[in-house]
């Protein structure tokens, strides 16, 4: 595999913003993104990303575009860092550059709802066969622009291809782990979303530290059981892209999907939640498409369904908790 000197990061949101800089920050040339013209020229000229990055200065050596093929141009390797479901269509506009020397790293969290496919499988499908690898793990990205100590981990089919690109991002804040269970990861990634708007809920609610415990160890289960349907390896729950993940998103103060619970369980529609929001809580998107999946490979869902339920069917927060402790007791 080509040494990586330059690198192209799709997307200007905080997620791939912090990347970017970080990646400048281990000296190499990195080009940032985004679809909005206007707004990277307000981000050239105020060097902060205050939509999606406030207070986080920007270095004068990342370059921002809002052309594809400037930012691809020399890449040896492309990040994509685009909320799950607006990427289909980029990844259709990559589709007319020559790939087949580049490395992409997906740094995406979610699952298609189109056709329940994740990341991997998405651009798989879109894009072909190309060198690809995931990354995933309780990254805040607030905590990793302001250097504090975060740990995450890449997974990819090739591990000689996750080797080289654990030694691109790898720094002594930024530790990061390989993984070849790529579909463990993935799923870790993007079940925790909903768990965490779980326990938003429990917040919203009122509950206390019991009932946010219990959903968070029986949705890991709940996250586990799903993988289980899909090959994913048992162990990869246990790690950064599952359980690290998982605690991170439902205790982060940060965490949108934590928020998003919370704003349901004190009463909210979803309409009204994300009508206020700049930025992209997956979970909500996420959970309409792992509620089919579980479905569709009969695996019980039952913290999903309920999400599914308040969201999607207007269903009362604190009912729904209700249902939860009033289903057959079983054993663990």
């Amino acid at each position: 595999m080509s040494k990586i000197q330059t690198i192209a990061v799709l997307g200007d949101g905080g997620w791939g913003t912090t990347l970017a800089i970080h990646l400048v920050k281990r000296h190499y040339r990195v080009k940032l993104w985004g679809p909005f013209p206007e707004y990277l020229q307000e981000i050239r000229k105020t060097r902060q990303n205050t939509k999606f990055l406030p207070g986080i200065e920007i270095p004068p050596e990342l370059e921002l575009t809002e052309k594809l093929d400037s930012a691809l141009q020399d890449a040896q390797l492309i990040v994509l860092a685009i909320p799950s479901q607006y990427l289909r269509g980029i990844l259709r506009q990559l589709k007319r550059f020559d790939l087949s020397r580049k490395m992409i790293l997906s740094a995406v969290k979610g699952i298609d709802s189109v056709n329940l496919l994740r990341i991997s499988e998405l651009i798989d499908q879109e894009l072909g066969r190309v060198k690809l690898a995931v990354l995933s793990g309780p990254t805040i990205a607030r905590e990793v622009a302001l250097g504090i100590s975060t740990s995450a981990v890449i997974a990819a089919k090739d591990r000689g291809l996750a080797r080289q690109l654990q030694s691109v991002f790898h720094s002594e804040t930024f530790r990061i782990y390989t993984n070849s269970d790529v579909v463990g990861v993935e799923l870790g990634g993007s079940l925790k979303n909903i768990i965490a708007i779980a326990c938003g809920v429990c917040d919203g609610l009122g509950f206390g530290t019991n009932t946010k415990a219990a959903i968070l160890t029986r949705g890991l289960n709940e996250m586990a059981r799903l993988g289980a349907a899909f090959g994913a390896k048992p162990q990869t729950f246990a790690g950064l892209s599952g359980l690290g993940d998982l605690v991170t998103t439902c205790f982060s103060p940060q965490s949108r999907n934590r928020f998003v619970g919370e704003e349901l369980g004190k009463g909210k529609t979803i309409a009204q939640i994300t009508s206020k929001m700049h930025t992209v809580a997956e979970g909500v998107p996420t959970v309409k498409a792992v509620y089919r999946l579980g479905r569709r490979h009969q695996v019980p869902m039952p913290i999903t369904t309920e999400i599914f339920k308040i969201i999607y069917k207007g269903k009362n927060p604190k009912t729904a908790v209700g249902d939860l402790m009033r289903r057959k007791v079983k054993a663990e």
